[in-house]
């Protein structure tokens, strides 16, 4: 009951400072099984997103978040846990009790097996850039592994004036996040082609 009313108290509060427009240019809400990847400029990147979708997408539809950051607190472990029903990605190589390294996507193939959607940020750490940065591969991956899970390029404009680095105050930015057109792994092409494609289709949201 405590996360339900805190994820209320959060939508209310991001929607404010925000506005956390969706803009559905390239497909419509839909309860379907995705996988959403965008451009990450900051670590309220997931709540943006997260708030951006309606509710009954938000129930199916789970955050990546950086296992090092959203664990550093007891708070920050509860929000994204309780809340948002966030996947843990640990970003540094850690090795099980008899030695073998971890498949840091293991996490998500697991709740993609369970039938739930997520939110993905293919760069896989923040960029400052105008434009992301080289995608990397868990998003081949996942898409080849995955092929009949829709995978939906997202631009989140405007969000790294909400929480400048540095800064641990909000500020009042209007937000949005456009959906664009579902793409999927062409037969025959490579990964570096494929995120290549995957990341333009993203940028190509920008100006829309």
């Amino acid at each position: 009951m405590l996360a339900k009313i805190m994820g209320f108290v959060l939508l209310a509060i991001v929607r404010l400072l925000t506005g956390a427009q969706a803009r559905w240019h390239g497909c419509p809400p839909k309860a379907e099984q995705r996988i959403y990847f965008a451009n990450h400029q900051s670590h309220i990147d997931l709540i943006l997103m997260w708030a951006a979708l309606p509710q009954e997408l938000r129930s199916i539809t789970r955050p990546i978040a950086a296992k090092d950051y959203w664990t550093a607190s007891r708070f920050k472990k509860w929000l994204t846990s309780a809340v948002f029903n966030a996947i843990y990605v640990d970003r540094s190589r850690t090795k099980d009790a008899q030695g073998v390294e971890q498949d840091p996507l293991e996490p998500l193939v697991e709740a993609l097996q369970s039938g739930d959607s997520i939110i993905l940020f293919p760069e896989g750490t923040r960029g400052h850039a105008p434009e992301p940065q080289p995608f990397k591969a868990g998003l081949f991956n996942l898409a080849t592994q995955f092929p009949q899970v829709v995978l939906v390029p997202t631009w989140i404009h405007n969000v790294q004036r909400v929480m400048p680095k540095g800064e641990v105050i909000p500020v009042p930015v209007l937000c949005s996040v456009t959906f664009g057109t579902p793409m999927q792994v062409e037969p025959g092409e490579e990964r570096r082609a494929f995120l290549d494609r995957a990341r333009l289709n993203v940028i190509a949201l920008r100006d829309i």
